[in-house]
């Protein structure tokens, strides 16, 4: 004789179940959202140690107020003779057709003096220059013909990993021999510490980790 045995689950167990395991997940979204917001804006910055000695400092592009602070970084390694040169990348023409290497070697004679504006070096890139390998590909052309060796790449605090992850992989393409540093210099335009908490870091952590992410896929 034959036995049917039917699992009749209590539906008060069940419902406690799901809700148990809601709870848990929703205990380590929390977890996970407290963690980025304390650490996140660390996500984008990739602190180095820079060489006692680079034969140039190689200034990117990037908004006033960012590559205000990346030349000012770039003059005080000149000034401390902690590199060779400065190399301020710049576009051939502004947006109304001006040459911007007069302007630029006039504002630096004007804040730092001439004797050291007149270790600036220029490299010109396309006007239309609107990506991180783009400009990357056109310096590299740049450092070649100097013949610099070892530089620090000066850039914003919150685009330094992933500036150092574009330049690492296009350099060498053009000199396999030249040795790399990032120099993260921190702006008004970004703090890790609390990037949540003012709108202009927020926008700028989302612009740039999406950007992150790109270049790691």
């Amino acid at each position: 004789m034959g036995y049917t045995f039917i699992n009749i689950e209590d539906p008060h167990a069940t419902r406690k179940k799901r809700s148990y395991w809601r709870l848990w997940l929703a205990a380590i979204f929390v977890v996970l959202v407290l963690c980025l917001l304390h650490w996140g804006g660390y996500l984008l910055v990739a602190p180095e140690s820079l060489p006692n000695h680079v034969d140039a400092a190689v200034v990117l592009q990037g908004s006033v107020s960012s590559e205000k602070a990346r030349i000012a970084a770039a003059m005080a390694l000149l000034q401390r003779s902690s590199a060779g040169r400065v190399a301020l990348s710049v576009p051939k023409e502004s947006l109304w057709g001006e040459q911007v290497v007069p302007v630029a070697r006039q504002y630096l004679e004007k804040n730092y003096g001439a004797e050291l504006a007149g270790k600036v070096d220029f490299c010109e890139t396309a006007t239309d220059v609107d990506s991180t390998e783009q400009e990357a590909q056109e310096l590299s052309l740049c450092i070649q013909e100097h013949r610099w060796k070892t530089i620090a790449l000066v850039t914003s605090n919150y685009h330094s990993r992933r500036a150092g992850m574009i330049w690492r992989k296009t350099l060498p393409r053009r000199d396999p021999s030249i040795q790399l540093a990032v120099d993260g210099v921190a702006g008004p335009e970004y703090q890790p510490r609390g990037w949540w908490r003012q709108r202009l870091y927020a926008r700028i952590w989302f612009t740039e980790a999406s950007k992150l992410l790109w270049a790691i896929v």
